[in-house]
Parts: structure tokens; C-alpha cells; sequence
């Protein structure tokens, strides 16, 4: 008989083995980020698995969003590109979904979200803005380097003649200050300093931070997550000279030429939105979109909330986030972005 447990009731440890056997599994199903959800940002979550006779079969990690501009909301998972329900047997995934579904009801949330990069719930209405790049790379560096469309290589190779340097971080002290800086440029809330610094606590050396910097000052800025042969380069920033010098450019070449040495075997680039800058960027690269499927179980909500900077309520947040002067939106930022989920 199949039961429904919680994380803390199996333990990190069986439920990261189960993750690692997985291949539909990512990086944002491994049970670390229950406590950086919870400590990092403040979020109360619900990690749930499917046990049958002592063995896991099964895992679901959710985390509760409430928003006053957006209302409520139960997610796989807030911040995570993906996530959703990972199971072994039908029977598992069933057993799973019926008490995600059950303890959403109990929540009184508007609606459950799974961030799922294949259809599971055709029936549900899904949120369709996004899309992943992912990319299988060599071990060779001269072969990703040619496999780097004419144009973007031209960019890369304009970066190191700009002599620039790529250095692993061992802590987040030049990482958040770009990082903050450049999300405030673009709007949006920044996550506070314990967020960032709960990831490289609770992931270690699959939280990486590289930083670029041209003649001893930082340019460029990011954190990426490593997980089985992928890497995700995911929180990055640069500041106001970094395209100046084709920084972003070389810096994820950079995070590539390192990954690859590492023996990763696929570059996940993450998503975007469509036909968006960042898109644009990434498919300069030679990468091609994948479309991501955030499905939604309507509880009571009537309509799937659009919380995200194309919607029009979203815009004037935006331009008035940008006016803030930037100590004053590093300090506010944490208690809004954690209701954005």
C-alpha cells in the first residue's frame, strides 16, 4: 500500500537518492531546497513522497506563495524553473497528486502549479510565457567553441581580448552586490543576502559563484548549479560596463569551458520568456527553445494569474521599482520577491 509521507519523515538523504535515480528529475527536486525555502526566503512548504513497503517511489516538493497582488498560490516549485511530480509508478504519481491536490483545498490557495518540461495534466489550463534552452557540450573546448554560431563567437572572443578574467568565488561578497545591481536596473526585487547565501550552504559545491573582472574590478557576476553531468548558470548580473566589454558573453563561455572540464555534458541555459532579450540572447548561441509547461489546478482562483512583467499591473511596479534608490530597494526587495514566487 502506497503512502504519502513527508520529507522529514524519510530524510534528505533517501529522498536525494531517489532524485539522482531519476531521470526526470532536475536539480529543483532535491530535498536541499525545502530548507532554503524555508530559511532563505520564509516560504512554508510540503514535500511530499509516495512510500511503498519502506522504499520511495515517488516525490513531490511544494512550497506556499501568498501574494497581495497575485493571490495564492502552491507550487513545484517557487523560484525553480522546473519541478512537478516525479514517480516511479502510476500508482505513485496518483497517490501524490491527490494529496497535493487534497492539501490545496486545505490551504484555501487559488490554484496548484506543477513546472513541468513535458505536458502531465492536458486537461489543466497552463501558464505557456516560457521556454528552457538546454544543450549537450564536449569535453573538447576548440569543439563547443565552434559549435558557437559565427556571431556570438566573435562576441566571446571580443571579451577575452578585452582582458577579462573568470575566478571562482568562495563566497557571494562580490555576486550579490552585482547581482542586486543589475535586477534593480531591470526592476525587479532582489532576494536578501541569506537566500543567496543559503543556496552555497545548502548545496555546496554544486553551487558554484564565477565572477568576471577586467583589470582587478567586477564586471560580471554568477551563481550556476550542477547536477548530475548539467549545469545551469542561473543567477547572473552584470554591471554597467559589462556589455561595454562583451562580459556576459565571455562569462558564460567561461562557465561552459569550466563545466566541461568538470565533465558536465549539458548546458541548461534556463528559461525565458518568449521573444525576450534573454531569448534572443540564448538562441544567438546556437540554442534552440523548448517549451515549458507550468500547469495549474484551479482551486479557487476562475483564471490562471498572469504574474509576470508582461502583465500591464506588473509594469508600473516595474518603473517604479527603477526610480527606488538601490539601498532602499536591496532592503524592501526580500519581503516582495518572496511573494512572486
Amino acid at each position: 500500500m502506497i503512502q504519502v509521507k513527508q520529507l522529514a519523515e524519510v530524510g534528505v538523504g533517501a529522498w536525494d537518492a531517489y532524485v539522482s535515480a531519476n531521470p526526470d528529475a532536475t536539480f529543483f527536486h532535491r530535498g536541499g531546497w525545502r530548507e532554503v525555502l524555508e530559511q532563505g526566503v520564509g516560504l512554508r512548504t510540503h514535500f511530499l513522497c509516495a512510500v511503498d513497503d519502506g522504499v520511495i517511489q515517488g516525490i513531490l516538493p511544494l512550497a506556499e506563495v501568498r501574494s497581495a497582488l497575485f493571490g495564492s498560490s502552491i507550487v513545484s516549485l517557487p523560484f525553480c524553473v522546473y519541478g512537478g511530480l516525479v514517480a516511479s509508478s502510476a500508482a505513485a504519481a496518483s497517490a501524490l497528486d491527490d494529496a497535493a491536490q487534497a492539501l490545496a483545498h486545505t490551504r484555501r490557495v487559488g490554484h496548484l502549479e506543477y513546472r513541468n518540461r513535458e505536458r502531465a495534466h492536458p486537461e489543466w489550463p497552463a501558464k505557456t510565457l516560457y521556454v528552457t534552452f538546454r544543450k549537450a557540450i564536449e569535453a573538447d573546448h576548440d569543439a563547443n567553441m565552434e559549435a558557437i554560431p559565427r556571431k556570438q563567437r566573435r562576441m566571446v572572443r571580443q571579451g577575452i581580448k578585452a582582458e577579462l578574467v573568470s575566478e571562482i568565488d568562495s563566497d557571494n561578497r562580490r555576486f550579490f552586490p552585482t547581482y542586486a545591481w543589475n535586477v534593480h536596473r531591470l526592476g525587479t526585487p532582489v532576494f536578501g543576502r541569506r537566500y543567496f547565501d543559503a543556496l552555497r550552504r545548502v548545496f555546496g559545491g554544486d553551487c558554484e559563484v564565477l565572477t568576471v573582472s577586467r583589470h582587478g574590478q567586477t564586471v560580471a557576476s554568477v551563481m550556476s548549479f550542477y547536477f548530475r553531468d548539467e549545469v545551469l548558470p542561473y543567477y547572473g548580473g552584470g554591471l554597467a560596463t559589462a556589455r561595454q566589454h562583451a562580459a556576459y558573453d565571455f562569462m558564460y563561455w567561461e562557465v561552459m569551458r569550466r563545466a566541461a572540464d568538470r565533465g558536465c555534458r549539458v548546458f541548461d541555459y534556463g528559461r525565458s520568456k518568449l521573444d525576450s532579450g534573454s531569448y534572443d540572447f540564448k538562441k544567438n548561441w546556437g540554442f534552440e527553445p523548448q517549451p515549458l509547461y507550468y500547469e495549474c489546478k484551479l482551486i479557487r482562483a476562475r483564471a490562471v494569474p498572469q504574474n509576470n512583467p508582461q502583465n500591464p499591473r506588473y509594469q508600473n511596479l516595474i518603473k517604479l521599482w527603477q526610480r527606488l534608490p538601490l539601498p532602499v530597494a536591496n532592503a524592501v526587495g526580500p519581503y516582495l520577491a518572496r511573494n512572486l514566487g
